[in-house]
């Protein structure tokens, strides 16, 4: 199958990280939850998952007032959990 074929049949899940699944116990959803819930998310059937802005912000309009489009807002992990999630989705 051609590389972006898939994309023509593909049912994407949205997630707010924020919202998702909490991992550090500090009540905001983070990257390393959305790892450790892929096989989940891949068990309703989904192909691939959308993800709502994680980067650096200052938050004033739910995060889509990016400042840093290459740093990941401290309250979701790090830029080294981003590439875990990429490697394993």
């Amino acid at each position: 199958m051609n590389r972006v074929e898939w994309l023509k049949n593909a049912v994407f899940y949205n997630i707010y990280p924020q919202s998702f699944y909490d991992t550090n116990g500090d009540g905001i959803g983070d990257l390393n939850g959305i790892t450790e819930k892929l096989e989940y998310v891949k068990d309703m059937g989904f192909d691939a998952i959308w993800l709502n802005p994680f980067y650096e912000s200052p938050f004033k309009d739910a995060g889509y007032d990016i400042t840093d489009f290459y740093k990941v807002a401290p309250r979701y992990g790090t830029n080294a959990d981003f590439e875990r999630l990429c490697e394993k989705a």
